[in-house]
């Protein structure tokens, strides 16, 4: 999340004071590096006309300068906060992910285009991105007109046409604060796999969750200026890198990290441990052991195939 606080800081401070070198270096260890940016991106635009919508996201262009250092590859913008100003902010926020070269799915000038997949290439090896959320409806896309890929009875389809080695759905699922999947959302991301999914990312509560399978429930926070619930501790994260090997493998590695107020470093300390202790009791909840490794959180799932959540 890139606007208020954070892109008072951004304007103030500059792209490079929003997250650590070292945050930066982890980031660019991956070959292809996705995430969820919950904000329009521009300087125009009116807030949505809704009295109950508490919080508003605008970040100015200089934000691309903070994914570009990233090494940001493609962003998700099927989410409640990409048209919180509306359909003309929506639109800059595409121009400047296109003009900054990075990728974008979930929302677009009209709904086929809201709902197409980004196709990623690395070293002869393509992945399909699919972008989707479960709210708000009042976001969608119409026929003709700008919005995000909303709902995700489409995305099985869309799933089953992707020409790509492997295919990652990343929808914005489920309410913020929770600190486990729901039961709605588990069976979502049972039907997700079992179209074809290879990985399944969601985001929404603002709090990591357990991993199954394939299934990454809730990636948790990256960069906010959000307050911080003392139970939930949103403000301890984790950077997930994903390894698919070519047997059907797909290893995680989980990064620790400390959310400071608009500005994100690697976690130490009480608060690394407090990360291990809660990943490896929300993985072990859903079945998935969890070992520690260099700095990292490590999950080996192995060949996996896709099983009914319906129990869990």
């Amino acid at each position: 999340m890139l606007g208020r606080q954070v892109a008072k800081a951004l304007r103030a401070q500059g792209p490079d004071a929003l997250f650590s070198d070292e945050v930066v270096a982890i980031a660019r260890e991956a070959d292809l590096f996705v995430l969820n940016l919950e904000c329009c991106i521009s300087e125009r635009g009116a807030r949505w006309p809704d009295p109950a919508k508490p919080f508003y996201f605008r970040a100015p262009p200089e934000a691309i300068e903070v994914l570009r250092r990233l090494g940001v590859d493609c962003v998700t913008l099927a989410n409640n906060h990409a048209l919180d100003y509306g359909p003309e902010a929506l639109l800059d926020t595409l121009a400047h992910l296109d003009a900054g070269g990075i990728m974008h799915v979930g929302a677009g000038p009209s709904l086929p285009e809201a709902r197409a997949p980004a196709l990623l290439e690395t070293g002869g090896f393509r992945l399909a991105v699919l972008g989707c959320c479960d709210h708000p409806a009042d976001y969608s896309a119409g026929p003709a007109t700008p919005g995000v890929a909303y709902g995700l009875e489409w995305v099985p389809g869309t799933i089953a046409s992707a020409r790509a080695d492997a295919v990652l759905v990343t929808p914005h699922w489920g309410p913020n604060m929770t600190d486990a999947p729901l039961r709605r959302v588990r069976r979502a991301a049972t039907t997700l796999r079992r179209a074809g999914a290879t990985l399944v990312a969601g985001h929404s509560a603002h709090v990591f969750h357990g991993v199954r399978d394939g299934v990454l429930y809730d990636l948790g926070d990256f960069l906010d200026d959000y307050a911080v619930d003392p139970g939930l501790r949103n403000d301890l994260g984790l950077l997930f890198l994903v390894d698919l090997e070519p047997e059907g493998a797909i290893r995680l590695e989980a990064v620790p990290l400390k959310l400071d107020f608009c500005r994100t470093r690697l976690a130490e300390g009480e608060d690394a441990n407090w990360i291990r202790d809660r990943f490896t009791a929300s993985c072990a909840a859903l079945g998935t052991p969890v070992r520690a490794g260099r700095d990292r959180l490590v999950v080996d799932l192995g060949p996996v195939g896709p099983r009914d959540d319906a129990e869990i």
